[in-house]
Parts: C-alpha cells; structure tokens; sequence
C-alpha cells in the first residue's frame, strides 16, 4: 500500500513541462490514507488558472503511481511568514471579513452529527429562496460532503478567471469540496488543510451579491466554526437537534460556543421530532418530543419549529430534490416553510461584527 514517502518521493521525481523540479516550497502538505492521496499546493490566487495544467498532470502522474486509487491535487493559499518575526495575537491586526456582499450569513449548526442538520440546512436555504431571496448555500463540511447529493449536482463548477463559479441549484447558488473531488474520495486532511479549503470555497468562488448565505457547517464546536466565527459578520446561527437528552447536552455545547464567540443564536430546531406512520397515521415519538422546545426555554433562545420524521424527507434528500421545494404543501415542506419563516423573523437584516479570537 502506498504511503507518504513513497508520494514524496514521487513528488520529488515529478517534472514540469520545463524538465524542472517541483519546489519543495511549493508543496504544503500531504495526505495519505487506504490508498487515498491527497496533495496541496501553495500557489498564489494570480497563478492558479496558469498552473492548472500542471496541477492535472501532477495528478495523473500520482494516480498513476501503484497503491493509489484515488489522487486529489488542489491549490491553497501559500503561508505567508509573520512580518517583523514573531507576532503576539495581542498585536496583530485582524482579519478583514469575508463575504461582505452578502446581507445576512446564517451558520446551521449540531453538536453532534446524525441530527438531520444538513437535511435542515438544504430545506432552510430552498425555504429562505422561495420568499424571493437570492440565497447562497455553502457545504463547510469539508469531511462529510453532503450538499451535491442533497441538491442533485453532477459535475465540477465552471472557471471564471481563477475563480469558481457557483451551482445553480433549486432557486440556490451553491458550492461544496463534494463538487470538486470525486463523490467516493476520503478528505484525508489535517486541520491546516481543511482550513484552507475552507478559505477558498469562501475567496476562489464567484458569489455574487445576496440576501442570504446559508452556511452547513460540521457537526461539533471546532477550529471550522471559530474561524468563521471570526473572519464572517454571522448574522446568527440555527441549532440542530432532536428531542432526546443527549442530543439536547451536544446542543448546549452549541449554544455555548455560539455566546462564546459574540455570535447570536437565532435559535434551536427540533429535528426528527416526532413520526406519523403512513399507513395507520398513529404518531410515535420515537426520540421523544418536545425536548428542544423546553430547552430553548431553559436557556432564553428562540425555539425555531419542529420537523416531524418521514419517509420523504429522507427520500427527497437522496434524490436530490430536497421536499421543501419539491412538495413545499406536504407536511414536511410546510415544516421547513415554518422554521424558515421564524428564521427570517429573527435575521432582522442586523449583521454582527466578527469576534477577534486570540489564542496566547
């Protein structure tokens, strides 16, 4: 099986189209796992559509290599070394924020995963989209890609210079790692990595202006949601959840991060909250019910609605016709029709400045 010197090595022996070597400064990290690979390069943004060609054949010389069955080459934005040495935190300058054409950024987020939250973030996006808003919708789970199949995508996004240009999907613009590397490939990547991929579905896309961003984070309170935290104006953020006790604990945790970092809790949605069998209608709450209402109440944040449990929400999904905007006047669609108008109710069109987080 293929490992990480043997990618290395192969590295070294790789020759640009000008018998030249690959500069080992060049190469920003690498990942190896059950035959998957995965290489970033730092490479300016002004360089990257000059250097496309390169990045295909450095892939396709990988690919090549035995052991492999997956090569991913992507560009990343090139570290740049602290000016003046050594900075303190204390004294740095902040960020500038991202996404500034867009009016309002909302972060669905969980706590823990399996609660339905890309499932709440698709159908809230669709939702925001048929009150005649232009919506954006960004995949930051760049480990568990979901959104193309959610939405139905096939493909790879077109180029626009050096930038990306979004899906156009259900009334969305709409982007994901999911449509750049193959739908089967492991994200192998350390933290360092999915940042800056993260990064460049944010600056290497062509969002245009828009009411709304729509944002799918990861599940969990990690390095993903602190540096949106910092370097997006959140509007606030959506909590996914279910009624049982320890989905509500990991919530918390969600909430808690949230206040932490100055960013608003628009509210909690109660997910999977109950179910209706199809063929005799008796209702069974399966994970209990009511438990995100009352811990909404608990802890002074809106309670944003709840979604019942049926088969067509989880069979839209899979077809990539999400129910929302597929039978908007079904049970489910007009659950999501719900929570996306208590949403829209609390956004209030106020953006929040950007936390500076500062870690010593």
């Amino acid at each position: 099986m293929i490992d990480e010197a043997a990618v290395r090595a192969a590295l070294a022996a790789f020759r640009t189209q000008d018998d030249a070597a690959l500069p080992e400064s060049m190469i920003d990290s690498v990942a190896v796992r059950d035959g998957m690979v995965q290489v970033a390069l730092g490479v300016a943004k002004t360089a990257a559509e000059r250097l496309e060609p390169l990045r295909l054949r450095l892939e396709q010389h990988l690919a090549a290599l035995k052991g492999v069955r997956n090569a991913t080459v992507m560009f990343t934005a090139p570290r740049a070394p602290a000016a003046g040495g050594h900075q303190h935190g204390a004294a740095a300058s902040p960020p500038p924020a991202l996404l500034t054409q867009v009016k309002s950024i909302i972060a669905v987020a969980s706590g823990k995963g399996g609660v339905g939250k890309s499932t709440v973030a698709v159908n809230l996006a669709v939702s925001l989209a048929a009150k005649g808003m232009s919506v954006g919708l960004l995949d930051a789970d760049i480990y568990g890609p979901s959104l193309p199949r959610m939405l139905g995508t096939r493909g790879k996004p077109e180029l626009l210079g050096n930038k990306l240009v979004p899906i156009d999907a259900w009334g969305l613009k709409a982007i994901s790692i999911g449509h750049v590397v193959a739908e089967e490939t492991a994200m192998v990547w350390r933290g360092p990595m999915v940042l800056n991929a993260l990064m460049q579905l944010m600056t290497g896309v062509e969002w245009p202006a828009l009411d709304v961003m729509v944002i799918d984070l990861p599940p969990g309170t990690g390095d993903i949601q602190l540096t949106l935290a910092q370097r997006l104006k959140l509007t606030g953020a959506v909590v996914v959840s279910t009624p049982q006790d320890i989905a509500l604990l990991d919530a918390r945790r969600g909430v808690s991060m949230f206040q932490q970092v100055r960013v608003p809790v628009l509210g909690i949605v109660e997910n999977m909250s109950f179910f209706c069998c199809p063929n005799c209608g008796t209702r069974t709450e399966i994970f209990g019910h009511g438990g995100a209402r009352t811990e909404a109440a608990r802890i002074g944040v809106p309670f944003l609605g709840e979604v019942p449990l049926l088969p067509a929400i989880r069979a839209t999904s899979d077809e990539g016709t999400p129910i929302a905007v597929s039978a908007p006047q079904s049970e489910a669609g007009q659950a999501f029709a719900a929570v996306a108008d208590a949403v829209a109710a609390q956004m209030g069109g106020v953006r929040t400045a950007g936390p500076r987080i500062v870690i010593e």
